[in-house]
């Protein structure tokens, strides 16, 4: 459909005149572009924190099998179902919801065309008023819109609004081009469907050709008008029909259908656009707080202030140019890390063909194995080949990772649209921007991708490793995060929002000051011009310009500590999240254990008993095992030897630590072929018997062993069967040929291969997996006796066990091997044997744990391991006390996916002793046996000497099925969860901020990805020196780094207060003297006022935050309420004490026999007075006392003599000062303008001071607080008698009992609703209705931005009270 805007709706570079702001970009601010994830605060109790009213927070190779998809898919989508509509806008044609799950955000598109009538007003209106209105519309922008444009249906809109979940504004100008391809090349078809009671869907422009397209640009997100569904769509989940066999994707693209998608996706480049110096400036100084500075050295020049005003002058200069040279800098650099352009190799129109990266457009098959590409440019599917490369810029995880070629069933359920590509996809998915370490070709399906000329001269086309284009520029991986961090979520940290809501209480102290000083001037005679300019200096005294910047200098301090301790931050605000931190997750292996496992040992069943042998403890030991055992010792070497991913890059050994380990164990050693694996196929060279080349890429053999020559091994293929032991036929050769590899999956917990061996028949099938899986694939037969027994003894004593099983196929031939699916492979196997790992801790992490525990926070494990040896570990280390009973879950009946399921904890200890399975409090003494309820007398004793460790399984059950109340008892009382998937590891850290945690996380980067970037703080133990997996990045290989943040976090944040009290206190103590002097209209002097500034106010400003922090943790945490009863407190008595210093000494000066009043003249400042004079000096000894009384020590900073350069700057002013007072020369004295005082009174002056400071210290240190904790106890006390009436007038007012009853389902336990109620009105985003003549059960979803944000109201508390019997 056309458009009548004219060249700005065909030039997407084009920014129209009429907008009084630039589309919406991140300030340009280095520190706020980094601002993630928000922080609510609110007043709640909390034992441990400094503040009682502070809150925390408001806030395979192939598919899996049919169960565990369908689990993994009712997982995904349960997470889905509590997000909003991807596009809600069946009510109002004119507005649209978007939700964004890459970005997790919600958006509301709003359609606007322009009044012209208006448009040309405004800027009439802009012109009389020099430019005012344009200032007021470009902060204000709703009104801007509504004055100039009115809302008009998506399909005629000239410009969107969108706005995000924060209320911040973005306008986008609309596009049209002609286009004139299908419109299934543009929307996926789930895009095209038809919405549910949407009778207004357009079906008859589902099909056929899309003439114009519509579309708008959104932070380097592309959005296009959809005319059947009548609103604007992402194209980054289209995916092409036809990808739906491997044998379709090698055909590559033609020159038509490179022209459509180019236009439809644009250029593969992530380019970040780099604004000009003039567009960076104009932005910087039509910012607020220049416009404000501006407008103050304006009323200074006015005021004859021209030193003063000349120096904030050129200070803002300097300010601004340097602003400007390192956004520049830091633009360049992130443009420099995200824009990549290469040469790549592309089958293109039947043709190989180099092209730039730029050029490539989903589709597109270029070669992998290409000499010249050393990195992905672009998100990829691998279609023949094997590749391994570096995903360490994506997940922090520095081991290299093998990709193998796709399947078809994996690209059928290949779904671009999911925000994380799940793991049975992302083994085949290769992304953009990793590093290629290897890329070894393989051999096609089909010829498809040979060249013209190859088929002229009848030349075989070279082998080559091939992949196809899925994902360009900033719909990549890389593209995401870039996004994620050029548009970070604004923070919403109590602390940022209470500082300018004061910042607002100054201003309002400031037009206070100027109504009194106007009706002063007004009594006095002042001129009209002079009382305007005076009073209005007040606002600028009021309000410090430099209070912002001042905020951020104990961050930036922290971080440089922290870089300088090997810990490297790119997210600033996070640094001060991190001194709230509450709870603190880890992983197992890998971060609190050591990566490598050492092997103790193997164990195999023995025929003869039925039951485990003895442990062998090394590879001599399997070889000359007893006889009966020996065949499945072999079968097990066997199976050590190919069931892994280990890979040979330049000789040496990679892949996951626990497989080289267990590689290593075996002695053998390792040989890839120069041809990657094709798993979906084998050629038909091969199914002829001769020519395997690409059918095996890795082969063992024992130390020793000769060359495996593969058509030998054909070629002698027959129908013999033999045991896997026998070695008759095989002489000298020794070898196994890894014939296929069904990869690792998280959700089945195992890895299979299909392997051929030298001169035997037929194949094997070796899988490696968790024991508790392997009792479900195994024959029931071939598992000992004491299968559980053993199991148990060992995850008891902290070993990692594995297990394997094998299956022998004497038929199975190349061909059939390459068709079986999983679960054909893994199903009635033979048991062979335990592996046992020595799960070693690392060396600081009982101490580290032991430190976090003494600060009372919490821990929690989450591992992917067994449970008993999870339970060990954590006892070993500390963080379960080895006297306190640990419970665990089992299914009775049902399994996680049914509803109906029943669960039962039981200790693991003592089976009869149990939990109920909806209190989880226990339900029975084991002292003969009888049973008590939840009162019995040794519950309240219990409730400390107890802990769950859920189980991944039990986890999923709870979370879906489970109320409420039982899942947030579990999670206040779970201190260990196994067998956790990554998915769950990420709803686990969200479930336990929705009741009020603030929750870290530490962990390898690799599977932990999710769960890192979910946490308030996320630290990934990598040897990168950053990635983006994580706000946190520590190279030091141990949990050290924890402590290490949380210090950082506390010093910062108790900084940033201190630095905020102090500005705050610098413009009272200034706003007092100048009120002072105004009453008989004078004023401080223009040096006086540069010697406030530059002097004393700037340096202590800069060194008061470089105080480090206090070594040992508290176990109280600071307060990040700026408005909590202590903070203020202290605030105002300091105001209340400066205020009293300098009236006392105002009137004591008053009272002298030699004082002289003032004489009163209208054409002059009136400075040189007596009142000026001392109340100059001594508000310069209050400027340096309140610095030094705010430089808050233990238990968060080191004390304030370590921090030298601020001691010696404070000493140096405090004796300039004196010097001033005491001694002060002629040249000072015409200088400052001050005026000739007796010196007794000089002394007086500095007594008083001494006095100041004397007094300020006693009441910061001993008198407030103890105030403050008497105002809270009456405070609290009014708020119990308070709620204890509403609960007697709800109880007298209840509705009958068959009344529908709201319950919050935050919380869910009926007895405690009324008291979660009260503090927290649908916080956790949802309000379950239970009718009590029903057992329907109906749910209200409420505003998504709800269900999203961290709840104010501290659950966990609430939950632990009501556990304790409270």
């Amino acid at each position: 459909m056309s458009n009548n805007n004219g060249n700005k709706n065909n030039d997407p570079d084009y920014n129209s005149p009429s907008l009084p702001f630039s589309p919406y970009s991140p300030p340009t601010l280095l520190s706020q572009r980094f601002n993630h994830e928000s922080d609510n605060e609110d007043g709640n109790i909390n034992s441990y924190d400094d503040d009682p009213d502070d809150s925390d927070r408001t806030e395979g190779s192939e598919v899996t099998s049919s169960m565990a998809k369908n689990t993994a898919i009712a997982s995904a989508a349960r997470l889905k179902a509590t997000k909003r509509p991807t596009y809600d806008h069946r009510h109002d044609r004119c507005q649209q919801r978007v939700y964004l799950e890459e970005e997790d955000v919600e958006l509301v598109f709003t359609g606007y065309r322009y009044r012209k009538s208006r448009l040309y007003l405004y800027y009439i209106f802009c012109a009389l008023s020099i430019g005012i209105i344009f200032l007021l519309g470009r902060w204000m922008p709703r009104h801007y819109i509504a004055f100039v444009a009115q809302k008009c249906e998506m399909n005629h809109a000239e410009f969107i609004v969108v706005q995000n979940e924060w209320g911040q504004l973005a306008m986008e100008s609309v596009f049209t081009k002609y286009y004139g391809g299908p419109i299934d090349s543009v929307f996926s078809p789930k895009q095209m469907e038809k919405p549910e009671d949407d009778e207004s869907y357009n079906d008859t422009v589902t099909t056929g050709t899309l003439h114009d397209m519509r579309y708008f640009d959104y932070q380097y997100i592309r959005f296009i008008y959809n005319p059947s569904a009548q609103a604007f769509m992402q194209n980054s989940q289209w995916k092409d029909p036809d990808w739906n066999m491997a044998a379709n994707c090698e055909r590559g693209v033609g020159r038509e259908t490179h022209q459509e998608r180019t236009m439809v996706f644009g250029l593969n480049l992530i380019d970040v656009k780099e604004k000009t110096v003039g567009q960076l400036l104009v932005q910087e100084i039509l910012h607020p707080f220049y416009v404000f500075q501006v407008f103050s050295m304006a009323l200074w020049f006015a005021d004859d202030y021209y030193y003063y005003a000349a120096c904030i002058f050129v200070i803002s200069t300097v300010s601004v140019v340097t602003e400007l040279v390192e956004t520049k800098k830091t633009m360049k650099r992130m443009r420099s890390m995200s824009r990549f352009t290469c040469n790549t190799k592309v089958f293109r129109s039947g043709r190989w063909r180099y092209i730039g990266s730029d050029e490539l457009v989903p589709g597109d098959v270029f070669e992998v194995t290409d000499s010249d590409l050393a990195v992905f440019p672009c998100d990829a599917v691998l279609l023949t080949g094997d590749c391994i490369v570096n995903e360490s810029m994506l997940t922090g995880e520095s081991v290299p990772v093998s990709k193998i070629p796709v399947t078809d069933a994996a690209l059928q359920h290949m779904d671009l649209s999911l925000a994380n590509i799940p793991s049975e996809i992302a083994s085949h998915f290769l992304f953009s921007g990793t590093k290629i370490i290897r890329a070894r070709p393989g051999v096609a399906k089909q010829l498809a991708a040979t060249d013209a000329v190859d088929e002229e001269f009848g030349t075989s086309p070279p082998m080559r490793g091939l992949a196809m284009v899925v994902r360009i520029g900033f719909n990549t991986t890389k593209g995401t995060l870039i996004r994620s961090m050029l548009f970070p979520k604004p923070n919403d940290f109590q602390f940022y929002r209470d500082s300018f809501r004061f910042i607002g209480i100054l201003a309002m102290i400031a037009g206070f000051g100027f109504l009194i000083s106007t009706i002063n001037f007004v009594k006095m005679g002042v001129p009209f011009k002079a009382m305007i300019v005076k009073a209005l200096d007040l606002i600028t005294i009021v309000v410090p310009p430099a209070l912002p910047a001042t905020m951020s200098i104990g961050t930036s301090f922290a971080i440089a500590r922290l870089k300088r301790s090997n810990i490297f931050c790119i997210s600033p605000t996070r640094v001060n999240i991190g001194g709230k931190i509450n709870c603190m997750c880890f992983d197992k292996t890998g971060t609190l254990t050591e990566d490598g496992l050492d092997v103790l040992g193997v164990q195999c069943p023995d025929s003869d008993t039925g039951k485990f042998g003895e442990m062998m403890s090394d590879v001599d030991e399997m070889h000359h095992a007893p006889t009966t055992t020996l065949e499945k010792c072999m079968a097990l070497l066997f199976a050590m030897t190919t069931c892994h991913s280990v890979k040979s890059l330049n000789g040496e050994l990679i892949g996951d630590p626990l497989d080289l380990k267990m590689f290593e164990f075996t002695q053998w050693t390792l040989e890839e072929g120069g041809l990657g694996a094709r798993t979906a196929s084998v050629s038909d060279s091969a199914q002829g018997g001769s020519g395997g080349n690409g059918i095996v890429s890795t082969v063992v053999r024992p130390p020793g062993g000769k060359q495996f020559n593969l058509d030998d091994m054909i070629a002698k293929h027959n129908n013999y069967t033999s045991p896997i032991s026998d070695t008759s036929d095989t002489g000298a050769f020794l070898e196994l040929g890894i014939i296929r590899c069904f990869e690792f999956v998280s959700q089945l917990r195992r890895m299979s291969v299909i392997v051929k061996r030298l001169h035997s028949p037929g194949m094997d099938i070796f899988v490696k997996g968790a024991p508790e899986v392997m009792t479900d694939i195994c024959i029931k037969g071939s598992l000992p006796l004491d299968y559980q027994e053993l199991l148990a003894f060992y995850t008891h004593h902290g070993y990692r066990v594995i297990a394997c099983a094998y299956k022998s196929m004497p038929t199975l031939n190349f061909i059939r091997a390459q068709r079986l699916k999983r679960e054909q492979v893994e199903m009635d196997l033979t048991f062979l044997g335990f592996i046992v790992f020595e799960n070693k801790l690392k060396s600081t992490t009982a101490p580290i744990i032991a430190t976090l525990g003494n600060a009372r926070i919490r821990q929690v494990m989450c591992t992917g391991d067994n449970v008993l040896t999870a339970i060990s570990v954590s006892r070993e280390c500390g963080l379960i006390n080895k006297a306190r009973e640990v419970y665990t879950p089992r299914f009775v009946s049902g399994d996680s996916v049914t509803e109906t399921s029943e669960i039962v904890w039981e200790n693991i200890d003592d089976g009869r002793m149990t939990l109920d399975p909806v209190t989880l409090k226990p339900v029975m003494t084991w002292s003969g046996g009888s049973s008590h309820g939840p009162e019995f007398p040794r519950y309240s004793h219990m409730m400390n000497e107890y802990v769950l460790a859920v189980t991944g399984d039990c986890f999923r059950w709870i979370v879906d099925y489970a109320s409420t109340s039982t899942l947030n008892r579990m999670l206040v009382k779970g201190q260990i969860f196994a067998r956790m998937s990554p998915d769950e590891k990420h709803e686990l850290v969200e479930h336990l901020q929705s009741i009020g945690y603030c929750v870290g996380f530490c962990g390898d980067g690799a599977n932990d990805c999710g769960a890192l970037k979910a946490a308030d703080v996320g630290i990934s133990l990598s040897e990168a020196e950053a990635s983006v997996a994580a706000p946190f990045t520590s190279r030091s290989n141990d949990i050290g780094c924890v402590v290490k943040v949380i210090q950082e976090g506390r010093a910062a944040l108790v900084t940033s207060f201190s630095c905020f009290k102090y500005m705050a206190l610098y413009s009272i103590i200034q706003f007092t003297t100048v009120s002072f002097l105004y009453a008989f209209a004078s004023n401080l002097g223009d040096f006086q006022f540069l010697y406030i500034d530059l002097v004393l106010i700037l340096p202590i400003a800069v060194f008061m935050g470089r105080t480090e922090a206090y070594p040992v943790l508290s176990p109280k945490r600071p307060t990040a309420n700026l408005v909590s009863k202590k903070v203020l407190t202290s605030l105002i008595g300091q105001i209340l004490i400066q205020s009293l210093f300098q009236g006392c000494l105002f009137v004591i000066v008053r009272h002298q026999p030699w004082y002289t009043p003032p004489d009163y003249d209208p054409a002059e400042k009136n400075i040189d007075c007596i009142e000026n004079t001392v109340l100059f000096l001594l508000s310069c000894f209050q400027y340096l006392l309140v610095a030094i009384v705010f430089s808050v020590g233990p238990p968060y900073r080191k004390p304030m003599s370590s921090n030298r350069p601020f001691v010696l700057i404070t000493v140096a002013l405090v004796l300039t000062s004196a010097v001033m007072v005491l001694f002060p020369t002629a040249w000072i004295t015409d200088l400052m303008q001050l005026v000739q005082i007796p010196f007794s009174f000089r002394v007086c002056i500095v007594v008083m001071a001494g006095l100041n400071l004397v007094m300020s210290l006693v009441c910061e240190r001993w008198v407030f607080p103890k105030f403050a904790k008497l105002m809270g106890g009456w405070w609290g006390s009014r708020k119990a008698k308070k709620e204890e009436r509403y609960q007697q007038e709800q109880q007298v007012f209840a509705p009958p009992p068959q009344h529908p009853q709201s319950v919050v389902g935050g919380y869910g336990s009926q007895d405690l609703t009324r008291r979660a109620d009260q503090q927290q009105e649908q916080s956790n985003g949802f309000v379950v209705t239970v009718d009590a003549g029903s057992s329907a059960v109906a749910t209200e979803p409420v505003p998504k931005k709800t269900l999203k944000k961290k709840v104010s109201v501290k659950i966990y508390k609430i939950v632990e009270d009501e556990m304790m019997g409270a």
